[in-house]
Formats: structure tokens, C-alpha cells, sequence
């Protein structure tokens, strides 16, 4: 990990490479690289730290063919050593996702005489090429083959052999990549993102495929190497998509695109009091009549997302509904009950831990997959049978806001097609909520200069307790996330009933205790929870709206949220989490949009 740009063209491409790498930025590294082909010889030039730290060591070049790479330490510690691109001898490669192989193949390589010079995984792949060129000789096309065969696990690959200038071989094996396709030149990248100042055409490699490159034309293979056909795709998103705006950073900007995000997940979907058929597809209607369980398989924030649903989907259509952290549900024994709808939510839609559980699925009781995805052309989207696609565009900011918000709002749109297909919901009800949903998140985001105030309250502190019931819990577990993400607090999450059962112990007059409060059926409960923090001298914070606040309260302080219907709670309790993480996360000075040690795409296990 983390982000790959490269290019062969007819036009000098170091200044391209290194504003892909730019753009590529929001995704989270920790040191920055690019070898480029001048002549027959490979020019590297890698540093710890930012892209401004490369470009600043960067000279001036001609060269028409290079790879770049921004890294997420997984196989060693920052620095420049073990930066990409790695190199031997001839050949030159960056590498996002994880060779799980690496240290057989660096055991037979150091035996052979290889040296290493940096504990990566990634240089493996380097020497393997030398070696398979001592035996192979001047045969790149085949070289590249024959290390490929040897790699296990998952990587995204682009090398330059210095012997072949002008040919680009890239290859992807459960690591997202994607080629751009230009006139007289070529580029390839991990994300389009980091391509669209280039070119606006787009192939998207699939699973096991790789691709010889070069300025003209290009080949595709698949994983057998027999030559394929994939599709080309225009992109639609303009060149400004990774502006800040008038923000003074990303994730601001993306906390008040919430609104517009929203609403352009509803189109389409929602009539004056109906939900309108066809969201999942011609098939779609006749399918959720048949479902009798639900799985929802998600990582991080989107598994919070889940975790509403869970709530939503058995209160509205009475099926059982389970979640699961990704990371786990591959590795253990699952009953799967029949006629389960298997669901899995990523925004990226190339989360690792989520594609291998869906690609290790055991299917016999699985009536059909459904990804909830922010990006049509993720792996994810390609290899489910459905997609339920939110439209929250590209979020820069690392960690997640209006994609939570919008995967939040396809999945009570979701609940609310299950429940249609078997009880008599109130349908109308539901509908003229989520017709008030855009309006009611642009009001909560009012409150900003009032959670601006109550922020400097946690600059200070080491450790937050949030509080929530029924689906509030997750946004309470979301709202610790994003406290202990952007400011480095460490911040917990409990259901407020779980209070007497050992977290109050944690509890004094230095311990800031948040608690999400809307007006729902547990709000009661939820204020005798509440008392007990109070009565053992917490700090409370308390965010609720105007039906349940009480001017009266001493000793508590109170945020209050518009009227909210208790179905969109979950969602427009986020926006207030969200904006208070936010401006907590400023006053420490900390790295907002770039946490440390964190990455946007997750795309190894």
C-alpha cells in the first residue's frame, strides 16, 4: 500500500507521476518514490515523509516512462530504505497490497546471492525478476509471467525492465488498479482519481489480469495469461473533485456536502409516498420476497453502518439480521441461514478484508450478494450479483463522513424494500422521512459554532466515554472512532445500559462522557443511565433535540438537534459526532485529513 501511478508516453511524464502521486495524497503514506527510464538506465529517487520531500529531491527529466508510488508501511518501518519503488538490477517495481509468500521467496533468493536492502515484502518481488531473468534473459513479456506465477497474496504491480524502454508491465491480484487510456500515451493508477488530470477513459482491471504498456497500445491478460477483453469507461466526475473549496480542509468539506450527498442517494428512489421499484434492479422486487435472513459483512466505519441496520431491518421487516466484522468472518466457521441475502459494505468497494469474505463464501444458503459501495467500478460491485450504489462522490478526508451518512441512508432505504415485500409497514411514513432527510442534516450542521465551543473542552484530555442505546450504540461506537482517529484520544463506546457493569468505574470529574440522546422509546432509560454518570461527577455532553431537552438540567451540558424522526436518528446524530471529532482534532493540531498510521483504501488484510 498505498497508491501507484505510472506512465508511458511520448511526452515527458515526471511532473504527471507526480501530480497523481499528489492526488493520491488523501489516502494516507508514509514516504514517497519514483524511478523513471532515461536511456537504458532506471533514475530512483525515493523519501521518508511527504510527496513535497520527493519533489523537492527530484531534478529535471526528459524521461517518458516511469513508475511512482506513495507507501503505508506494512513489512517495515517508514523510512527511506524501504520506500518503493525497489529496484534490482535492471528492473524496478512498486507494489501496493501484501506478499504473503515473502519470506520463502526471500530465503531462496538470499541463497542464490541476492542482498537486501530494506525488509519490505515488495523487494522480493524485485529480485524474483532478476532471478527469473538469469534464467529467461532478455524475454520480459515472459520474465514478468514466470515471477508472477511464483507471487501468493495480494498485490497490485507495475515494473520497468531498464533493457525495454518504452514497455510498462502492470499487473493486479486482489489490489485495485486501473488503466488510463490516452492518445500516443498510457498511464496506470490505483485509484482514477490520480489519472484524471491525464485522461478521462478508463479500463478496470480484473481480478488476477495484468497488461503490457506502452505509448501506442496495450495487451490484457488474464490470469492464465491468455489475452482478454475488458470493457472501457468513461469517467464522469470533473478534475475538481479533490479541491478543498473554501475548507480549510477536506473532511470539513465533506461534513457539509452531507446534505447535497443525501439527497442525490434518495433520487430516483423515492416517489411522493412510495419507494419506487426498480432500485435494486428489474429482479429486485421478486428476490427481497424471498429473503428470509440477512448477513451484512463490513470493516470500520461501515461496519457501524451495519450495526444500525440490524436495528432497521428487523424492527421494519421482522427477518434476522447479523453483522460481522470482515476481518473475522473469514476466519471462523459461519452458519449461514437459508435464504440469506449476503451483504457486504465498503465505500471504496476494494476493502480487502471484505473481498475475502465474499470470495471465500460459502454460498449453499445464499439467495444472492449485494455490495453497498460508493464506486461503480469497484471490485466489490463487479463480483456481487446486486448493488445498492450510495452517491456520496469522492471523499478525500481519511476518515469517513458523508460516505457513513449516505451508506446509512441506503440501508434504511433497504429495510424499508425488505418490510414492503412482507408486513404492512407504514410505508408513506417512511417515505415522507426520508423526503425531510437532507433538510434535517443541513439544520444539525447549524450547530457547528456551538460543538466548535464545547471541543475546547476535550483539547486536553487523554480518554471520552460515548453513550448510546438501540441505534444510537453504533453512532456512539462511530463517534469514539472518529475522536480516537482525528485527535488521538483514546475514546470507548458503550450501550448506556452496560454502564453498572464496569465502565462507570472509569468515571470522575475529568472524564468528558458523551451521550447521543434523541427522542425514541428508550430516551427515559437512557436519562436514568445518564444520572449516574452525573451523580459521580462525569462531565456530561449531551446531544438531543428539542422534544427530549430539558432547560432545566444542572450540571449538563446540552447540544440540541432538530425534531428528528426516530428512524433518521442514527443519521443526523452522526453530523453533530462528526463536526465535534472534527474541530477537537484542529484545537490538538493534529494531521485532520492524513491521520497518523491510518490509510483511506484498506486494500490488504
Amino acid at each position: 500500500m498505498c497508491g501507484i501511478v505510472a506512465a508511458v508516453a511520448a511526452r515527458p511524464i515526471q511532473s504527471i507521476l507526480l501530480e497523481g502521486l499528489k492526488r493520491l495524497e488523501y489516502r494516507g503514506y508514509d514516504s514517497a518514490g519514483m524511478a523513471l527510464i532515461e536511456g537504458e538506465a532506471i533514475h530512483r529517487t525515493r523519501a521518508a515523509g511527504k510527496v513535497a520531500e520527493l519533489e523537492a529531491k527530484l531534478g529535471a527529466s526528459n524521461a517518458r516512462q516511469g513508475i511512482a508510488h506513495t507507501r503505508w508501511a506494512t513489512h517495515g518501518v517508514p523510512s527511506e530504505a524501504n520506500a518503493h519503488p525497489h529496484q534490482s538490477g535492471r528492473f524496478a517495481v512498486v507494489h501496493n497490497g501484501i506478499i504473503e509468500n515473502h519470506a520463502s521467496l526471500r530465503s531462496r533468493l538470499e541463497a542464490a546471492g541476492y542482498e537486501f536492502t530494506s525488509d519490505t515484502d515488495t523487494e522480493t518481488v524485485a529480485h524474483l525478476l532478476a532471478h527469473e531473468a538469469e534464467k529467461l534473459g532478455s524475454d520480459f513479456d515472459a520474465i514478468v509471467r514466470a515471477t508472477l506465477d511464483q507471487l501468493e497474496g495480494a498485490y497490485a504491480l507495475a515494473i520497468l525492465d531498464s533493457t525495454h524502454p518504452g514497455v510498462l508491465w502492470v499487473a493486479r491480484q486482489g489490489s485495485p488498479l486501473v488503466l488510463g487510456v490516452g492518445h500516443g500515451e498510457h498511464f496506470v493508477g490505483s485509484d482514477q482519481l490520480a489519472l484524471l488530470h491525464v485522461t478521462d477513459r478508463f479500463v478496470f482491471f480484473d481480478e488476477g489480469d495484468s497488461a503490457r504498456i506502452t505509448a501506442d497500445g496495450y495487451q490484457l491478460f488474464d490470469g492464465a495469461h491468455q489475452p482478454v477483453h475488458r470493457p472501457m469507461t468513461y469517467a464522469h466526475q470533473g478534475q475538481d473533485v479533490a479541491s478543498k473549496g473554501a475548507y480549510r480542509h477536506f473532511m470539513a468539506k465533506e461534513i457539509h456536502e452531507q446534505p447535497e450527498a443525501i439527497a442525490a442517494t434518495l433520487a430516483g428512489r423515492l416517489g411522493k409516498d412510495a419507494l419506487l421499484p426498480g432500485v435494486l434492479g428489474p429482479k429486485g422486487e421478486a428476490l427481497l420476497s424471498q429473503v428470509q435472513a440477512v448477513q451484512i459483512v463490513a470493516c470500520g466505519t461501515s461496519y457501524h453502518a451495519g450495526l444500525v441496520a440490524k436495528y432497521w431491518i428487523e424492527q421494519l421487516a421482522g427477518i434476522p439480521c447479523q453483522v460481522e466484522i470482515g476481518s473475522e468472518y473469514r476466519y471462523r466457521s459461519v452458519v449461514t441461514l437459508p435464504n440469506t441475502l449476503w451483504i457486504a459494505i465498503s465505500q471504496s468497494g476494494e476493502t480487502a478484508d471484505v473481498l475475502a469474505a465474499l470470495r471465500h463464501l460459502e454460498s449453499s444458503h445464499v439467495l444472492a450478494t449485494l455490495a453497498i459501495c460508493n464506486v461503480a467500478t469497484s471490485s466489490l460491485v463487479r463480483e456481487t450479483d446486486l448493488a445498492l450504489m450510495t452517491e456520496a462522490g469522492p471523499e478525500i478526508g481519511v476518515a469517513s463522513t458523508k460516505a457513513f451518512t449516505t451508506q446509512l441512508t441506503v440501508l434504511l432505504l433497504l429495510a424499508g424494500l425488505l418490510a414492503k415485500q412482507r408486513t404492512d409497514f407504514d410505508e408513506p411514513g417512511l417515505v415522507s422521512a426520508l423526503h425531510q432527510l437532507p433538510g434535517l442534516v443541513a439544520k444539525s450542521l447549524k450547530s457547528e459554532t456551538e460543538i466548535e465551543g464545547l471541543a475546547e473542552r476535550f483539547a486536553d484530555k487523554q480518554h471520552t466515554l460515548f453513550l448510546g442505546r438501540s441505534t444510537m450504540n453504533p453512532i456512539a461506537m462511530e463517534g469514539a472512532l472518529k475522536l480516537k482517529e482525528l485527535s488521538y484520544i483514546h475514546a470507548e463506546a458503550y450501550a448506556a445500559g452496560e454502564l453498572k457493569h464496569g465502565p462507570l468505574a472509569l468515571v470522575d470529574e475529568h472524564m468528558p462522557v458523551v451521550a447521543v440522546a434523541p427522542n425514541d422509546e428508550l430516551v427515559e432509560k437512557l436519562r436514568s443511565n445518564l444520572s449516574e454518570v452525573k451523580a459521580r461527577g462525569g462531565q456530561l455532553i449531551v446531544f438531543t433535540d428539542h422534544a427530549v431537552a430539558d432547560p432545566s438540567a444542572i450540571d449538563v451540558t446540552q447540544c440540541v438537534m432538530p425534531e428528528t424522526h426516530a428512524l433518521l436518528a442514527p443519521i443526523v446524530f452522526t453530523i453533530p459526532l462528526q463536526l465535534l471529532s472534527y474541530h477537537v482534532a484542529v484545537q490538538r493540531g493534529t494531521d485532520v485529513d492524513q491521520p497518523r498510521n491510518l490509510a483511506k483504501s484498506v486494500t490488504v488484510e
